[in-house]
């Protein structure tokens, strides 16, 4: 969106954070590791454990019972290959480079403006709610709806969220109808 902003016609962001007040209380762990990775392999293992895999999923969740337990044991399996810790470690030291961004990314939505719907759910422990509220401070037309669920919003709440973008898509007349149907 920075290099071709020209391409974007809308956003539609699901705990897709942007914003500092966005990270919730593990960011500071986190940020532990990005200053010094050596002196905190902890997070890593923490973070590959199958009980974070599990609570990635889960935590903050109203609806339990809408998750498949494939989720996290699948990924949870995928996690315990060769190799997948370098990778997961490198991942997880980049994501400092998307909140150094942050500022970058404010100032492109207030710069273009453009039709925003976030969707987020309110009870996500990792991108906490404030994330998805804040994107009104730099879009204030964003159509923003916190739903009771974590930070999987569309595996409880898919109904809800396929209603919110498709009205946001038919609003922006995204679903032109032309001589053979919408």
């Amino acid at each position: 969106m920075l290099a071709h902003p020209e391409r974007v016609r809308a956003l539609i962001i699901q705990n897709a954070n942007a914003y500092q007040e966005g990270l919730g209380i593990k960011w500071s762990t986190i940020a532990k590791y990005w200053a010094d990775p050596k002196a905190h392999p902890e997070v890593v293992e923490t973070f590959m454990s199958p009980a974070a895999t599990e609570l990635r999923h889960t935590a903050g969740t109203s609806h339990p019972e809408r998750y498949n337990p494939d989720t996290w044991t699948d990924e949870s399996a995928h996690l315990s290959r060769p190799g997948q810790a370098a990778i997961q470690a490198k991942l997880l030291y980049d994501y400092r480079t998307n909140v150094a961004l942050y500022s970058q990314w404010q100032a492109w939505l207030r710069e273009h403006k453009p039709p925003t719907l976030v969707v987020w759910g309110k009870n996500d422990p990792s991108f906490i709610a404030a994330g998805g509220t804040a994107f009104g401070r730099d879009l204030p037309n964003a159509e923003i709806h916190l739903l009771d669920a974590g930070h999987f919003v569309l595996d409880e709440q898919n109904d809800e969220v396929a209603d919110f973008i498709l009205r946001f898509m038919e609003s922006l007349q995204f679903f032109a109808k032309t001589a053979h149907g919408p």
